[in-house]
C-alpha cells in the first residue's frame, strides 16, 4: 500500500473513531451532553483535530443522521426481502422501523427530532434509498394506488408515518408508559387498517 492510500485509510479510520465516540457519548449521556471537546477527550485527540474532519457539531450530527438513515434503509430492505404482497412488505418495513427506533434509540432521536433538534441533511446525491422512499415504492404497489397522484401517495405515507412515529415518540418520551401488548395491538391494527383502505 502506497503512502497516499495509507493516509486516506488513516483519515477514514479517524473519522469513524470520531463518529463512534459521538454515538457512545450520546448513548451514555444524551445528545445534549455531546461536545467536540468530549469527543476529543474520548479518542485522546486534541479538539482542533476533530475540526479538521467536521466543521462543527452540527456537521458531525448531520453525518450521524445520514448514517442512521442508511442503517434504517438497510434494515427495512432486509426485513422485506422475499415478501410478495405489498401488505406483507409494508408491515415488515414498518416493523423494522419500529424495532430500529428502540434498538438504535439515539439514532432515531437525532433523525426524527425526538427530544433533540432534528438534523436535516442534504439528500441530493445520496448513495442509498431513504426509508421514506422505500415505503413510498411499496405504497405504489397497492392495487388501489394505481394511477394515483403523488399528493395522494404522499397522504397515505404520512398517514402510516404519523401513527407509527407518534406511537414510537410516546414510548420514547414516556418509557414504560404503555404495555407491550397495547403497543403491538395499536401498531398492527393501524398498519392493517391503512393497508386495507388502499387495497
Amino acid at each position: 500500500m502506497g503512502s497516499k492510500e495509507r493516509i486516506i485509510r488513516q483519515k477514514e479510520e479517524t473519522r469513524c473513531k470520531i463518529l463512534t465516540a459521538a454515538m457512545e457519548i450520546s448513548r451514555a449521556e444524551g445528545w445534549q451532553a455531546l461536545s467536540m471537546r468530549k469527543i476529543a477527550d474520548k479518542i485522546e485527540y486534541t479538539a482542533p483535530i476533530i475540526y479538521e474532519y467536521f466543521e462543527n457539531k452540527d456537521a458531525l450530527m448531520v453525518a450521524l443522521t445520514r448514517m442512521g438513515h442508511q442503517k434504517l434503509s438497510c434494515l427495512m430492505k432486509e426485513k422485506s426481502k422475499g415478501l410478495i404482497t405489498p401488505e406483507e412488505k409494508i408491515m415488515a418495513m414498518w416493523r423494522a422501523y419500529w424495532d430500529f427506533a428502540f434498538q438504535d434509540k439515539e439514532f432515531y432521536q437525532l433523525m426524527y427530532g425526538v427530544e433533540v433538534n432534528c438534523c436535516q441533511f442534504d439528500n441530493n446525491g445520496v448513495d442509498f434509498e431513504l426509508p421514506a422512499e422505500l415505503i413510498w415504492d411499496v405504497i405504489e404497489e397497492f392495487p388501489g394506488m394505481k394511477g394515483k397522484s403523488e399528493d395522494e401517495i404522499c397522504k397515505i405515507y404520512y398517514t402510516y408515518w404519523s401513527v407509527v412515529h407518534g406511537l414510537i415518540s410516546i414510548n420514547l418520551v414516556r418509557e414504560g408508559a404503555i404495555l407491550d401488548q397495547i403497543n403491538s395491538d395499536v401498531f398492527n391494527n393501524a398498519i392493517n387498517a391503512i393497508s386495507n383502505s388502499i387495497k
